[in-house]
């Protein structure tokens, strides 16, 4: 357990409660995050991980953006909203697409250990992150999954902060999931 593994831990877990309440300083904290934990995952040798890293801190400058927008009214442009039919294939189709060309990268490029296991948490990540940039509620379901296997492959990496920060992530999904429904019907009334 290094400096940068508990710096990262802290700052992962106030972003997650930030999303949870739909405050915007999570992005922020995401980029901050993510970049202690590129350094984490990096020299864990989890480099699906370590490049979701990269690709968070840059997502979160969209997801920023994407929450401070205002409409032509003032009000935020994006409220919590729930996947089409559509929605779900594309989620689905990115995911299946994601997940074998990301292990066969670590496969073939990289000296991981755990190349399938690594791209599997990395791919849904990135799912899950663009849904969680445009508030759909479904982000949280998709973290949840992450979080399980993300718990599993830490324990194996003996990264164990990080596998404590995943499990609390797991609980965290469904808190969000049952904040955002609760928000979700709000906004219909």
């Amino acid at each position: 357990m290094s400096t940068t593994e508990i710096a990262g831990f802290v700052l992962a877990l106030v972003m997650v409660v930030c999303s949870i309440k739909e405050v915007h300083w999570s992005w922020p904290l995401a980029i901050a995050s993510s970049i202690l934990y590129f350094f984490v995952f990096k020299n864990s040798l989890l480099y699906g991980e370590a490049g979701l890293q990269l690709v968070f801190a840059a997502l979160a400058f969209w997801g920023w953006w994407q929450w401070l927008r205002k409409g032509d009214d003032a009000q935020p442009a994006l409220v919590i909203q729930r996947l089409s039919a559509r929605g779900w294939r594309l989620v689905l189709m990115a995911s299946a697409v994601l997940w074998p060309a990301l292990a066969l990268l670590l496969q073939h490029f990289t000296d991981s250990d755990v190349a399938w296991w690594d791209a599997l948490p990395t791919a849904l990540s990135l799912v899950g992150q663009a849904l969680l940039g445009r508030k759909y509620i479904e982000n949280w379901l998709v973290w949840l999954v992450v979080n399980v296997i993300s718990v599993a492959l830490f324990v194996h990496k003996e990264l164990w902060l990080t596998a404590v920060l995943y499990a609390l992530f797991t609980a965290m999904s469904v808190w969000g999931w049952r904040a955002w429904q609760r928000k979700l019907r709000h906004q219909g009334a």
